[in-house]
């Protein structure tokens, strides 16, 4: 017969196979669990590293799209610019406000006597000849600035026909068929000659013309012939 002694060394010896398996179960069950878990975590990283990676390509191809349709926008948008620009004459030809012979040419700062008043005087635009009521054109487009009664130069109308140039329009009669502010084209009648203007009453009836570029007198004559240098 076993003594108590003995017995209770086996039984201690069962007790502690039993925590030793159980301890061997335990690490088994924990290492295949961080097996797992690290297998899981691995097919997570790959597939976040896949997500990102398909992510940043599809941003690539997204703004190099978005660079080429930019570019080709701007292409169109230059064409369709360029198409629109149509390329406009500042002015019209210019004309002869009346058919006529010039009985007094342009003095160009020159003292020439004055018929009416008799002294000397600058001419400082040039009378052609017409008889009252002979339809009166504008030189070239513009906008009429200015119509009004003068003393001596009778109705008057000035038009500013753009890049500094402003006709001076004497010795109308006193219907217009323009007001002040009117767009007038090339060889559109303004008005019509009169008998207005006190201070060239001595002279056959005309239409005085008188051109200014950039507030200096000129002579209309060479600014409107193409044949003389302006």
């Amino acid at each position: 017969m076993k003594s108590i002694k003995e017995m209770g060394f086996a039984k201690l010896l069962q007790k502690k196979g039993l925590y030793i398996t159980l301890g061997a179960c335990l690490l088994a069950v924990g290492g295949a669990g961080i097996a797992a878990y690290n297998n899981a975590v691995s097919k997570v990283s790959d597939n976040i590293s896949f997500s990102i990676e398909k992510n940043a390509s599809s941003l690539s191809h997204l703004q190099a799209d978005e660079k080429t349709s930019g570019v080709e926008k701007d292409k169109d948008s230059s064409l369709s610019d360029s198409s629109s620009q149509v390329s406009v004459p500042k002015t019209q030809p210019n004309v002869m406000p009346v058919n006529g012979e010039i009985i007094n040419p342009f003095s160009n700062g020159n003292l020439v006597k004055s018929k009416t008043l008799g002294v000397w005087k600058t001419h400082d635009g040039i009378d052609i000849k017409a008889e009252n009521g002979t339809q009166v054109k504008a030189m070239n487009r513009g906008v009429v600035t200015r119509i009004w009664e003068d003393a001596l130069w009778g109705n008057c109308m000035t038009i500013d026909h753009g890049d500094g140039i402003i006709g001076y329009y004497y010795n109308l009669a006193k219907a217009m068929t323009v007001i002040e502010g009117d767009e007038v084209d090339s060889g559109e009648v303004i008005g019509a000659v009169g008998d207005s203007a006190e201070i060239e009453a001595a002279e056959p009836s005309h239409l005085h013309f008188g051109l200014k570029r950039n507030g200096n007198w000129i002579d209309p004559v060479t600014f409107i012939n193409p044949d003389m240098k302006k």
